[in-house]
């Protein structure tokens, strides 16, 4: 991998003289060429908003790096954005599914997983604390956390590398904002339904207009329901997402978010699979993919969701904004299922001609409390020939989970010829009962400078003070106070070319004790990043490459109950991404990652040098569409996709690994008028193949071939 890293710097310097000399050669092609007459095109520099629609498939803004509205290129970080049309086009219907061809992004570990949104960015696990909603963290602990559908969103954003000077603590390698679709204050009415080669159907709204002068309003929502992926698996869900703006004047602006999830749902399978019987063979050949080893007539999960919140911002006459973002969040989750965990008796090979699965009986009733505001304060300054963009901002978060988790007796269950319906043993006295109440308080600021025609500089700083008190099984208190910062440096090229460095520490605060009984530390660390982003004069498009290093302090690592901090984990890694909207035809998303990641430090002298297990090691993926503009075949797009997921290991001591898989996907669809209808295939060859191993006996299947046939119609 130490090759790969290099070679990959050496791309990072080449690739940036390729597109100087690409943006020269374009410009020498025109005056040299003047024989031929091409179809001018127009490129669209006026998006100015970082929250509404991306048009096509290249976002020009975006709030995500900064918490202002600024251009993706003046970030000193790497920053991918998805709208809804790349989304709508690659057939995505949840939002980890969104983000498969995005650089350094890897998701889905677990497979298909209705009911949670998997993310790791940069080798580190995002899914609980690097995922916010409009800005505002969507905080997760234990099975206390929420689940966005993305039929109510407009984009997703993806900040990679620290994020805590901007957001007071998340996921280190980056973290995922989920932008709502908001009103528009223009006439919207919008049908969708569709249904899959599974069996699962949907029937989805978007409905928008005008109700006064001053008031916009957006309603949109989605019911859907069927068989999922594997046997017995089935699942109801209903979401719906309300959406209020009142604009009395051009200096004021308060919108109103709010949604509601209902799930209903029996679990699929296809994961806590072992090693061998998915990855290689066991003596009875391979587990069947679709397999399910839940108990149907146990299995139960429900989840019940709401979330109201509000935007606001107010401009003064001295062009200083204040904004105020507040969101309460309630959760409520009960699950009860039983799932795999190696053969009997609990082992990672079957013994002897005995092929049956041990079952773990797992049972919890969760419910979260969440409430969060954040208040900013953004002016523009000059001091002589620089001007800055200032922003200050005080942050207040509140986070309440009330959770019981116990297991009970299991009986096994056979891995080639499942049966079900055997009397399951009672749940035993629950491992965790308690209330756990964490408070955060944050102050921050940064300075945003231009000067010298080009040149951007970005300073953050931030503190967090974090209290957080647990009664009941087990208990626990504690409090810590912490300083994350940034700088960055970039220059911009009148041909669209932004070079960039930075360096960030950063805190990700933590819940629990360690072995001792201390209270744990929150994990910190530093990131540096160089790269470069380069924004075509010749068409509309955003192509980004990054080096970057990243180091993780403070890991729990040891066994269970005997945990201590001395972890430390380093992950470097080259990534480029391209999206382009080439002519009115043609769309077009790519994006390698390269990933050497390295444990330095852990309680297990055995595995330092080590590499983590799960994480591929090379991802790379294109998509691309064009849609026929005249004759015939007029409003008719064929688009298609590859996805390329390196291997990786299967345990932490790296003997056994996971092998690559190459995805295929196809896309054809036709719109006329007001109406139209695609066909989405994923894994169009049906590659039968596994995503990920965490652990010998944790292993998952990816998703087979799924096609998804949707209409839509507008009014």
């Amino acid at each position: 991998m130490r090759g790969v890293y290099r070679s990959a710097t050496f791309a990072l310097s080449g690739g940036v003289a390729l597109l100087v000399c690409f943006g020269s050669l374009g410009a020498r092609a025109q005056s040299t060429t003047s024989n031929i007459e091409l179809n001018p095109i127009v490129i669209d520099q006026s998006d100015g908003s970082a929250t509404g629609p991306v048009q096509g498939f290249v976002p020009k803004r975006t709030t995500t790096g900064s918490k202002t509205n600024t251009p993706i290129e003046a970030i000193p970080q790497a920053v991918s954005v998805v709208g809804r049309e790349q989304m709508d086009d690659q057939g995505a219907t949840k939002i980890d599914e969104a983000l498969r061809f995005t650089s350094g992004v890897f998701t889905q570990p677990f497979g298909s997983d209705s009911d949670t949104n998997w993310f790791y960015i940069r080798g580190f696990d995002a899914t609980q604390k690097g995922t916010f909603l409009d800005g505002l963290q969507n905080f997760g602990y234990g099975f206390g956390g929420f689940f966005i559908d993305s039929w109510g969103i407009e984009r997703v954003e993806v900040l990679k590398g620290p994020a805590s000077v901007l957001y007071g603590g998340s996921n280190p390698g980056g973290i995922v904002n989920f932008i709502s679709k908001r009103p528009t204050g223009e006439r919207l009415r919008y049908v969708e339904t569709g249904i899959d080669s599974f069996g699962t159907g949907y029937l989805g709204f978007d409905i928008g207009d005008k109700a006064s002068d001053v008031v916009d309003y957006r309603i949109n929502g989605k019911i859907q329901g069927g068989d999922g992926y594997t046997d017995l698996s089935q699942e109801f869900l209903g979401v719906i997402s309300p959406s209020l703006t009142w604009k009395p004047d051009e200096s004021t602006k308060f919108t109103v978010l709010a949604n509601y999830t209902h799930l209903d749902e029996t679990h699929g399978g296809g994961s806590f699979l072992p090693y061998y019987g998915t990855v290689v063979d066991a003596p009875f050949g391979k587990i069947k993919r679709d397999a399910n080893f839940t108990e149907p007539g146990v299995d139960d999960y429900n989840r019940e969701q709401a979330a109201i919140g509000y935007e606001l911002e107010h401009t003064f006459d001295n062009d200083w904004t204040v904004r105020q973002n507040l969101r309460y969040g309630y959760g409520d989750v009960r699950e009860h299922s039983l799932y795999p965990f190696g053969y009997v008796p609990f082992s990672e090979q079957p013994v002897g001609d005995n092929y049956d699965l041990s079952r773990i009986n797992f049972l919890h009733d969760t419910t979260v409390n969440t409430f969060i505001v954040d208040n900013q304060l953004e002016g523009t300054v000059s001091t002589g020939p620089i001007e800055h963009t200032l922003l200050f901002g005080a942050e207040y978060k509140y986070f309440n989970i009330d959770q019981m988790q116990a297991t009970g007796g299991a009986t096994p269950i056979s891995a080639v010829d499942p049966v079900y319906g055997a009397p399951q043993g009672p749940m035993f006295t629950p491992y965790i009962d308690q209330v756990l109440k964490r408070n955060q308080i944050g102050i921050y600021a940064q300075d945003q400078l231009r000067f010298g025609d080009g040149w951007l500089v970005t300073l953050n700083g931030r503190y967090d003070y974090v209290k957080t008190e647990a009664t009941g099984t087990p208990s626990y208190d504690g409090n810590d106070g912490s300083t994350s910062g940034r700088a960055g440096i970039a220059y911009e090229f009148e041909n669209g070319l932004t070079p960039y460095a930075s360096v960030s520490t950063f805190f990700s605060p933590e819940i629990g004790v360690d072995a001792n009984l201390d209270f744990l530390k929150p994990e910190t660390g530093h990131q540096y990043e160089v790269g470069v982003k380069y924004r075509p004069t010749m068409f509309d498009g955003l192509i980004t490459a990054a080096l970057f290093d990243l180091t993780k302090e403070n890991v729990l690592t040891g066994p269970f109950l005997a945990q201590y901090q001395v972890g430390e984990v380093n992950s470097r890694g080259f990534e480029i991404e391209a999206q382009a909207n080439i002519t009115e035809a043609w769309r077009l998303t790519a994006a390698f990652t390269a990933l050497d990641m390295e444990v330095k430090d852990d309680a297990d002298a055995a595995l330092i040098g080590k590499r983590p297990y799960l994480i591929p090691e090379i991802q790379g993926s294109l998509f691309a569409q064009y849609t026929f503009q005249t004759g015939v075949l007029e409003g008719v797009a064929v688009g298609g996709g590859v996805r390329y997921v390196g291997s990786s290991y299967a345990d932490a001591m790296n003997t056994l690994k996971v092998p690559d898989a190459t995805l295929v996907d196809l896309k054809v669809g036709y719109k006329k008028d007001n109406w139209g209808v695609d066909l989405n295939v994923t894994n169009l060859f049906d590659k039968d193949y596994v995503s990920g191993c965490q652990g010998l006996l944790v292993c998952s299947y990816g998703e087979g071939r799924k096609a998804l046939l949707k209409a839509h119609l507008t009014w």
